[in-house]
């Protein structure tokens, strides 16, 4: 039994990662990561986003893979961790062959831990 908890804990871990990555990506000349927006809000609903985010809401995410570079890996996040936007448009690039992750602390552990943001 505890064999398949310590397979799905590492599945679930797999779909994340972490700010330190991210981070240290957004400083080079040729980013591997693109960090996708995917709230659902208007932008002065929003007010700001991690620095460099592209706005990608994620109930319009499958009509836009197309313009999006299979060649990179995205990063999505949404306001907070426990809410599903960032999971379901995770699925939605998954499904579509890209490489993908969520990030593990969303926007609220990123602004908590006072890393990068910009005003919309």
């Amino acid at each position: 039994m505890n064999d398949k908890k310590i397979e799905l804990l590492q599945t679930y871990l797999s779909l994340y990662i972490d700010h330190t990555a991210v981070l240290a990506d957004m400083d080079k000349e040729t980013s591997q990561y693109v960090v996708l927006d995917v709230r659902n809000a208007p932008a002065q609903v929003k007010q700001d986003q991690i620095k460099g985010a592209v706005a990608m809401p994620a109930k319009d995410l499958a009509a836009h893979l197309d313009d999006l570079d299979k060649s990179k890996t995205y990063v999505v996040y949404d306001w907070t961790a426990g809410t599903t936007l960032g999971k379901a448009a995770l699925l939605t690039l998954l499904s579509a062959g890209f490489d993908a992750y969520e990030l593990a602390s969303a926007l609220e552990g990123w602004k908590g831990m006072h890393l990068p943001i910009e005003t919309i």
